[in-house]
């Protein structure tokens, strides 16, 4: 099986979360973790699993203005935070305007403060609304990763991330026994 995990990151968490999340896919077969300006659509098309998360921003999924707030956070000389190398470019909504799925099985996560959904919202509802609108088929619930008030992924978050990826990948094997794998596969 090829994966193809696509993020979006400002400051490195989602960055770290995908990359644990390729981790976890790895034993079932090609893991190819990219930003998600480098997720062309070539790239997604040789996908047999698409996994895409972002960080959640203003209760959903970032937009250019939350985008360019993020940025200028990073910039405060009060702040101790750092732009992840990937930030600049294009978001999630952006990409998606440029993608179709076929009905090929795809996960959705994302980053978020810790507190309840109700309050911090989630990316990954919006993402995964997105893949299921785009042509995905989602294997599993979009899931969230936890980070600070301070920006830092909550400790055990890499670990139960590795985790998640492979509970994923056991997703798609059991989805293609039942139902056998997407047309064009």
């Amino acid at each position: 099986m090829r994966t193809l995990v696509v993020y979006e990151s400002m400051y490195g968490n989602t960055h770290q979360v995908a990359e644990a999340i390729g981790r976890g896919l790895a034993g079932s077969g090609d893991v190819t973790v990219v930003p998600v300006h480098e997720a062309t659509p070539a790239l997604v098309a040789a996908a047999d699993l698409l996994v895409v998360g972002g960080p959640t921003h203003a209760h959903g999924m970032t937009r250019e203005a939350s985008r360019q707030s993020a940025v200028e956070a990073a910039g405060k000389p009060d702040r101790a935070l750092e732009l992840d190398p990937a930030a600049p470019g294009e978001g999630l909504r952006e990409w998606f305007e440029h993608v179709t799925g076929a009905g090929r099985p795809a996960a959705a996560f994302d980053t978020r403060v810790h507190m309840p959904a109700a309050l911090s919202g989630r990316a990954a509802k919006g993402i995964g609304k997105s893949l299921r609108h785009h042509g995905f088929a989602e294997v599993i619930d979009p899931e969230s990763f936890l980070v600070t008030k301070e920006t830092t992924l909550e400790a055990g978050e890499l670990n139960r991330a590795e985790e998640w990826g492979a509970f994923v990948a056991a997703a798609v094997s059991a989805r293609v026994a039942a139902v056998g794998p997407p047309s064009g596969s």
